[in-house]
């Protein structure tokens, strides 16, 4: 254990699994922590993140948790609310940030606010009705394009649709996720990813999937995407992008780490998202980004730790 760990209060609790449709994605972060943890010494466990969690957190006399619960009830702002009002110190962001970088739409608008340029969008309200569908649908002139539930993670429920006739299916097809959707428009480009850790950006990751596009599979299937650390950009056009990184977690308010996703278009970069609990699996990006900075496994997670708080 590390002079910084010592400060610690333990018993640690790993918080994974849950009841999101990332839940499968989240006991693997959640089972690496752990594993990272006990080998460097802390008392830690993990404790699946059910209806019953406050009483899990009290029968082990919790004192601080350590979040790997990816998507719903997990990176919304709703199990940090429950830490706060339990006084349990967690790794990550706050209630507003955590709720704020969550809803895609949100983030955009607050992201656009601060001068990062983000794709041109329209939003479909949880309230529309089939017709109100249709009539959405109707009115996409810009394609390809991308759709995606306002509030889910991992590209779950996303789709890239080339022509018109596809778009009714993507749409519902995000909406079993949210009834709230995001037709935005395709940027042809690169993807990249600039992990923001405790206000300092690590080095970009270019991400080289299948038929260039970043789906489910392609992001958690071993052997299926190339990434490119540091990513082969141009000096100048590198460094924007870790600016706009940063800047983008400052103005969501962001703590701990967060993984902010771009398109690059030549000379422009687009934001895409923010992820305020990136994946902690062995073909996640956070852990790539921070070995290219000589930081180890135990080491990142030693670091999310010692961040941990209740919101400031």
């Amino acid at each position: 254990m590390t002079q910084t760990a010592k400060k610690i209060a333990e018993p640690v609790a790993v918080l994974c699994g849950g009841r999101s449709a990332e839940r499968e994605v989240s006991l693997r972060s959640g089972a690496a922590v752990l594993k990272a943890l006990q080998q460097r010494g802390y008392r830690a466990l993990a404790l699946d993140a059910a209806e019953d969690l406050p009483d899990q957190l009290r029968r082990h006399e919790i004192a601080t948790a350590f979040l790997a619960l990816h998507g719903r009830h997990g990176e919304d702002g709703t199990v940090q609310g429950l830490l706060e009002i339990m006084g349990i110190p967690y790794t990550g962001s706050g209630v507003l940030a955590s709720a704020l970088a969550m809803d895609k739409a949100m983030a955009k608008q607050i992201v656009a606010a601060a001068g990062v340029t983000t794709p041109a969008a329209r939003l479909l309200e949880a309230s529309a009705d089939e017709a109100a569908c249709t009539a959405f649908c109707q009115q996409q002139t810009r394609w390809p394009c991308v759709v995606k539930p306002v509030r889910e993670g991992s590209t779950l429920g996303i789709s890239l649709v080339r022509q018109t006739d596809a778009l009714a299916e993507a749409v519902a097809q995000a909406r079993r996720y949210d009834r709230r959707v995001l037709v935005e428009d395709y940027i042809a480009g690169r993807e990249v990813t600039v992990a923001v850790l405790c206000g300092e950006a690590l080095p970009i990751v270019e991400v080289q999937a299948p038929q260039g596009f970043y789906d489910y599979q392609a992001k958690y299937t071993p052997g299926q995407t190339n990434y490119l650390v540091p990513a082969p950009l141009e000096a100048g056009c590198y460094r924007a992008i870790q600016q706009a990184a940063v800047r983008s977690s400052q103005a969501l308010g962001c703590r701990g780490a967060v993984r902010i996703d771009f398109m690059v278009a030549e000379e422009a970069f687009y934001f895409l998202e923010a992820n305020t609990i990136p994946g902690m699996t062995e073909t996640s990006l956070l852990p790539k980004a921070a070995a290219c900075v000589g930081m180890d496994f135990a080491d990142l997670v030693e670091r999310l730790l010692a961040d941990a708080s209740l919101d400031r």
